[in-house]
C-alpha cells in the first residue's frame, strides 16, 4: 500500500506487512509498523513508525530497520509507555456513587474525592449526571479533532438506525462493534427499552476514556490499525469470548476506521478477528467468512477489494452528526462519499425507499435521489457522467485529461516494467535478499545517495506544474 507523497523525483512510502515471529518496537499506541521508503531506481530503506498517528509531533517514535537498541534505551522506553498509558481502570466507575460530576476541561468523571482537585476546571454539577446522560456517552465526551491521530466523527441518527435496523432482520443478535460508539449505545438502548429482541455488543475503540462508562465484558481499549489490546491477554480473552458461539447466535462486526488510515494494516486486523471467530466455530472444517461491514469512502473501493474480493460496496451513504461536510441536510454536503462494504449478499439489504433510494449498487443502476453515476463495464466501476473510458491509460477520466504513459508517472519503480506497479514487482524481494546475501559476504556498499533538504524541495503546486509542463512539451 503506497503512501500519497510522490514527486517528480519518484518518492513514496510503502507499508510492509511483518511475516514470521520478528516482534516489532513498540510506541505508546502499541506494535509499530513497519515502513519502507522507496525511490525510483534506488533500494528502500525500512523504518518503524507508530501505527496509529501520522504526525511525529503526535507520536516520535522512529527506529530503522537495522538500527541497535541497547538494553537501557528500551528499558526507558518501556517506561515512558507506562508512563503514557490511561490513568484509570473499568472497575473505578462501576460503582460510581449518586452525586456524580464530570469534568468537562479534563473529560473525566470524577469520584468525590476527587473534586477538589478539579475545583479550577469546568465541571458539570452533581444533579446533571443522570442514568439517561450516562446511557449516551458520546454526546458527553468531547470529539477528537486530530485528523493526523484519531480524529473522531460519530454516525448520525438516522445512519446508525438503518444498520441495526438492517442488521436486526438478518438476524445478528451479537454486534462486535470496532470504532462505532454510537451503535454500541444505540444496541443498549434498545435493549433497555425491551420494545425488540435484546442484543449483545462489545465496543473495540482507541479512545480509552469509554472505559468510563462500560464495563470489561462492553469495551476494550484497541489499536485497530495493529491489532494491540492495550489490555493484554485479559482483553483479548473477552472478545474470543463474545465471538464464540451462544445458543446459535449469530455475530457480525461493524467497523467505522479513520479515513486517513491505510487499508492494508486495517484489513490484516480484521483478519485476524475473523480468523479468531472461525476457530470459535463449532463446527469442523468451517472456511465460511465472518460476516463484516466495513464503513470507508467509496474511492478506496479497489485497496478494499485487493484485500478482500468477497466484498461488495452498497449504495447507501452514511452520515455524520459532527462532520462538517458528510451529513444529512442543508448544512452538510451534498452527497457523502462514505459507502459500506460488506460480504453480505447485496439483494438482502433493503435501502430506505423513504430516503429516494431505489436500486442497490450491485445492479449498477443510479440511486436517484442523489447525483447521476454511470457504470462503466471496463473499469468495473461507477464513475462520474462527464468521464469517459480512455483505452490508452485503461481507465475512465475527464475528455481533456493528460494522455499516456508519462515518464515518471506509470510503470514499476524497482524494474521499469509498465504492467505494474513496485508493491506488485515479483522481483522486488528478490533484489532486497540478494542484496542483504551480497552485503553478508563481505561485499562492498554503495554510498548512500544524500537526501534532499526539505527545505529546498519545491511545494506540491509547482511539482504538479512541472509535470504537467513536461507532459505538453
Amino acid at each position: 500500500m503506497q503512501l500519497k507523497g510522490s514527486d517528480e523525483d519518484g518518492f513514496g512510502i510503502e507499508i510492509v506487512l511483518q511475516q514470521g515471529d520478528r516482534k516489532p518496537p513498540s510506541c505508546v499506541h502499541g506494535p509499530t509498523l513497519l515502513f519502507e521508503k522507496v525511490c525510483k531506481g534506488e533500494e528502500g530503506r525500512r523504518f518503524y513508525a507508530c501505527s496509529a498517528c501520522r504526525d511525529r509531533k503526535e507520536c516520535p517514535f522512529f527506529q530503522w530497520e537495522d538500527d541497535k537498541v541497547s538494553e537501557a534505551r528500551l528499558l526507558a522506553r518501556e517506561e515512558e509507555n507506562r508512563s503514557k498509558m490511561p490513568p484509570f481502570t473499568h472497575q473505578k466507575f462501576l460503582a460510581l456513587p449518586l452525586g456524580r460530576r464530570f469534568c468537562q476541561d479534563c473529560q473525566l468523571l470524577l469520584l468525590p474525592g476527587e473534586w477538589e482537585i478539579h475545583a479550577s476546571h469546568k465541571m458539570s454539577q452533581a444533579d446533571d449526571i443522570t442514568e439517561a446522560r450516562l446511557s449516551r456517552p458520546s454526546l458527553m465526551l468531547k470529539p477528537l479533532e486530530n485528523k493526523k491521530s484519531n480524529a473522531q466523527y460519530l454516525f448520525a441518527d438516522r445512519s446508525c438506525h438503518f444498520l441495526l435496523d438492517t442488521l436486526a432482520k438478518l438476524g445478528y443478535r451479537k454486534v462486535l462493534c470496532v470504532g462505532t460508539p454510537r451503535l454500541h449505545e444505540l444496541i443498549k438502548l434498545r435493549n433497555q427499552e425491551g420494545k425488540s429482541d435484546p442484543m449483545k455488543s462489545l465496543l473495540l475503540d482507541i479512545d480509552f476514556r469509554y472505559a468510563q462508562f462500560y464495563g470489561q465484558d462492553e469495551f476494550c481499549h484497541y489499536n485497530m490499525f495493529n491489532h494491540h489490546f492495550f489490555g493484554g491477554e485479559a482483553a483479548s480473552g473477552v472478545l474470543r469470548a463474545f465471538l464464540g458461539e451462544e445458543d446459535g447466535e449469530k455475530v457480525i462486526m461493524v467497523s467505522d476506521p479513520p479515513f486517513g488510515g491505510l487499508v492494508k494494516p486495517l484489513a490484516h486486523s480484521f483478519s485476524q478477528i475473523s480468523e479468531t471467530w472461525r476457530k470459535l466455530q463449532t463446527s469442523e472444517g468451517s472456511v465460511v467468512e465472518m460476516p463484516i461491514v466495513w464503513i470507508f469512502p467509496y474511492f478506496f473501493e479497489p485497496r478494499i477489494l485487493e484485500c478482500f474480493p468477497s466484498f461488495t460496496m452498497l449504495d447507501y451513504q452514511v452520515d455524520y452528526d459532527n462532520h462538517p461536510l458528510y451529513k444529512h441536510g442543508k448544512t452538510g454536503r451534498k452527497q457523502s462519499p462514505v459507502r459500506l462494504f460488506t460480504n453480505l449478499t447485496p439483494r438482502d439489504i433493503v435501502l430506505p425507499r423513504e430516503e429516494g433510494y431505489r436500486y442497490s449498487i450491485y445492479t449498477h443502476q443510479p440511486d436517484l435521489r442523489r447525483h447521476l453515476w454511470k457504470h462503466c463495464s471496463e473499469c468495473q466501476k461507477c464513475v462520474k457522467p462527464s468521464w469517459r473510458h480512455c483505452q490508452s491509460c485503461a481507465r475512465c477520466a475527464l475528455p481533456d485529461h493528460p494522455c499516456g504513459n508519462s515518464p515518471g508517472l506509470e510503470g514499476c519503480f524497482n524494474c521499469g516494467s509498465l504492467k505494474h506497479k513496485r508493491r506488485a514487482c515479483p522481483l522486488k524481494d528478490k533484489r532486497r535478499t540478494d542484496n542483504k546475501r551480497s552485503k553478508a559476504k563481505g561485499g562492498r556498499n554503495l554510498p548512500k545517495q544524500p537526501m534532499k533538504s526539505n527545505s529546498k524541495r519545491k511545494s506540491g503546486a509547482q511539482r504538479r506544474a512541472n509535470k504537467l509542463k513536461k507532459m505538453t512539451e
